[in-house]
């Protein structure tokens, strides 16, 4: 399952099934897992474990240095899940000690034609990201989030649970839960993420719950202090989806988006 061409280092652990095409290069310390497909004219170096049934397309680096100018090759890593699909020219680099020293993909994540995720980013599982979408250091994205094409997500910002981030937008502060946002001058909210929630099963009650505390967010005129203490205290919008919101939120470090797009504009991408 190994091409001739390819180089593969004694040190490399192989599991089975494992296919390595032609000029590839494994290096030492590379963990593959169980049916992992490794496509031609791929490099995967560093201390770099990836899990089972991944498919990696031509052209890709995995487990290379960070590009960190602190970077002075401290023995960090990278770790990627289970049947990831991570297509062309994707780059994917190593963490660095002045983080956790791990770059984390988790599993059944699509990844599309170069892709960037840089340093210390922790990417959850199920989540989509379109062509050149890249992310700076010490990114977090969270499950079932969809970055689009071209668009770009500042260092340290988190991107939350079921997040949909537009073509081409900027992120620079934390991008909500449940939420549209695009744009880059700045990025703003367009409402709710009704139709990918209602493609992940969200039940109608969860939905109406979360376009209430959105109103308050967003259309109410109170302060963002103000707006999360009476969502708190409204008991109809009870869940557990409105409260992960709220703790998002409030765990933020760098604030959140939460500009509304303006009215005529959000017309336009209204789904209803």
């Amino acid at each position: 399952m190994i091409h001739p061409t390819a180089i593969v280092h004694p040190g490399a652990k192989l599991g089975p099934g494992v296919s390595v095409g032609a000029y590839s290069i494994i290096g030492a310390e590379v963990e593959l897992g169980e049916g992992t497909q490794v496509g031609p004219h791929v490099v995967v170096d560093g201390r770099t474990r990836i899990g089972a049934d991944n498919r990696i397309f031509p052209f890709c680096s995995l487990g290379a240095a960070p590009q960190d100018k602190k970077y002075a090759g401290e023995p960090t890593a990278l770790e990627i899940g289970d049947r990831n699909t991570i297509r062309e020219f994707c780059t994917f680099n190593c963490g660095t000690a002045q983080d956790a020293g791990v770059t984390r993909l988790g599993s059944d994540n699509w990844i599309m034609a170069y892709v960037h995720i840089a340093h210390d980013c922790h990417v959850g599982n199920d989540t989509i990201f379109g062509n050149m979408a890249t992310l700076g250091g010490h990114v977090t994205v969270e499950d079932f989030a969809n970055v689009s094409a071209g668009s770009g997500v500042h260092q340290f910002c988190r991107v939350g649970r079921h997040a949909f981030i537009g073509g081409y937008s900027v992120v620079t502060k934390d991008a909500l839960p449940f939420a549209r946002t695009v744009g880059s001058r700045p990025a703003r909210i367009y409402g709710l993420n009704i139709i990918g929630l209602m493609r992940r099963g969200f039940s109608p009650e969860v939905l109406a719950k979360l376009k209430g505390a959105f109103r308050y967010l967003l259309q109410s005129k109170l302060n963002t202090t103000s707006a999360l203490q009476h969502i708190q205290q409204d008991r109809s919008l009870t869940c557990a989806e409105v409260q992960y919101l709220l703790e998002f939120i409030r765990s933020s470090q760098r604030g959140v988006i939460l500009r509304r797009a303006p009215r005529r504009t959000e017309e336009v991408f209204a789904e209803e």
